[in-house]
């Protein structure tokens, strides 16, 4: 009679927490899942604070509704599962701008990810290139090749386009510059339009086109209550149990499983395990992997990461404009490349006093020594620089929070995709029970990193499906 799985998931992001419902759901009954968190807290990147007697998000702030084919999103799907999806709240107000030249320009609809599918309207913004983007009578991109984003739309439209609607796109959600970023993995509808297109102009439609989105269908949704519900709930779901402070400090395969070293140097503790979801970033990953995989080690571990600080104000009765936010381009100058008016943006969050919650997103990739700065002067910076783009002083605060996320943002170069699948292929032939999960793998965002954990643990069903005792 054959014993209860014992499965360890390395890593309490929503990743790891994913793949531990998913276990739950589907391993057989009796599966012992424990959730191995080094820090005190669950969630990764998801986490609710409060600000001024108010929740607001100190982390991720929303998930997109549709996953790329149209259909509900991994976050949405995982939100129904845990009984959250009346709670999921949507934007009122959608509009966001760009800063150029100092003053606040409406961001052009139309585009991916700033890349336009009509150049006539990001004329108010960028002057694309003219006739350069003709029909070479080619696709535009090779079959198996990747190259970065801002190469490419270099090459067809021009550097205003990248400089002002194209990287700050991509700084806002990866804090990273178009020019060393991988179009297969940052873009991935836009690559295989562009594989078979012969214009960039021809991919954006196409991209477009192939994911169709109903007139007036919210794009982003959040949670009333914050996104912690989200993570609060899932370790509920997956009965698991977690252990905090637990740093999983090495992996060693044996005859039957693995064995995790956890805890300090003087005084470990050695657990024994069927599989591991490895649900960490990539570099700590890499460090687990140096023993039982040297080579994968190799390939993940060469993945770098930016980081980021989010400064965010209560301001007293300020005017703001009827906006969700805006991005900053890097040619700015500013220290901001990014702010979001939190009580316009979601009507849920508005209060009747007037108080509104701003926050701005402080770090570009290569730009680390500005977040050096103590968090009294980076909030006075952001403070500062946001009265200047908005063109009046704001009033002061009455609170504020400054949240660093040291190495928080995956730097996916060129070929990135094509790495993690010869890395996942060598894994699965020597250690099929040890299997990768997140955003250092699959991309960023919580849907991404939703289905890159509920993907891991389906690997470790099959696994151990055909071994169990």
């Amino acid at each position: 009679m054959r014993q209860p799985w014992r499965v360890a998931v390395v890593g309490g992001g929503i990743a790891g927490l994913a793949a531990a419902v998913r276990l739950r759901d589907r391993a057989p009954a009796g599966t012992e899942i424990t959730v191995y968190e080094q820090s005190g807290a669950l969630g990764g990147k998801l986490r609710t604070g409060e600000l001024a007697g108010q929740p607001v998000e100190f982390g991720a702030e929303s998930f997109l509704m549709r996953d790329p084919t149209g259909a509900e999103s991994a976050a949405v799907a995982l939100a129904r599962r845990l009984g959250l999806a009346e709670k999921i709240v949507h934007p009122t107000v959608g509009q966001a701008a760009l800063v150029i030249d100092g003053g606040l320009r409406p961001i052009p609809g139309g585009t991916l990810v700033g890349v336009p599918g009509d150049l006539e309207r990001v004329a108010t913004v960028a002057r694309p290139a003219a006739d350069a983007d003709t029909d070479g009578g080619r696709p535009l991109v090779g079959p198996d090749a990747d190259v970065s984003v801002g190469a490419l739309v270099r090459s067809r439209f021009g550097n205003e386009v990248v400089e002002r609607l194209v990287d700050p796109m991509l700084g806002g959600v990866y804090a990273g510059r178009a020019d060393d970023l991988s179009l297969v993995t940052t873009m991935p509808a836009l690559a295989r339009a562009a594989r078979v297109e012969h214009t960039l102009v021809g991919a954006v439609r196409s991209a477009q086109a192939a994911a169709p989105r109903a007139p007036g269908a919210p794009v982003f949704g959040t949670l009333a209550g914050g996104l912690s519900t989200l993570v609060e709930a899932a370790v509920t779901a997956s009965g698991a149990t977690v252990r905090r402070d637990a740093a999983v400090r090495e992996l060693t395969p044996t005859g039957t499983g693995w064995r995790l070293t956890v805890g300090p140097t003087r005084d470990p503790e050695l657990v024994d395990v069927d599989a591991v979801v490895l649900a960490v970033p990539a570099r700590p990953a890499a460090r687990l992997l140096a023993g039982p995989a040297p080579a994968v080690a190799a390939g993940v571990g060469a993945l770098d990461y930016a980081s980021v600080a989010l400064v965010t104000m209560a301001l007293p009765q300020p005017r703001l404009p009827e906006l969700s936010g805006f991005l900053v381009p890097s040619t700015e100058g500013l220290l901001i490349k990014a702010a979001t008016f939190f009580t316009t943006k979601w009507g849920h969050l508005r209060r009747p006093d007037g108080l509104a919650l701003v926050r701005a997103s402080v770090g570009r990739y290569g730009e680390e020594a500005h977040l050096q700065r103590p968090d009294a002067d980076l909030a006075a910076t952001v403070h500062r620089e946001l009265s200047a783009v908005l063109g009046a002083p704001l009033p002061a605060p009455v609170d504020g929070h400054v949240q660093r996320w040291g190495g928080a943002l995956p730097q996916y170069a060129p070929g990135h995709a094509d790495r993690l699948a010869a890395a996942r292929t060598a894994l699965r032939a020597a250690h099929p029970t040890l299997v990768l999960a997140g955003a250092g793998y699959d991309g960023v965002g919580i849907p991404v990193c939703v289905r890159s954990g509920e993907t891991a643990a389906e690997e470790i069903i099959t696994a151990l499906g055909g071994s169990a005792r």
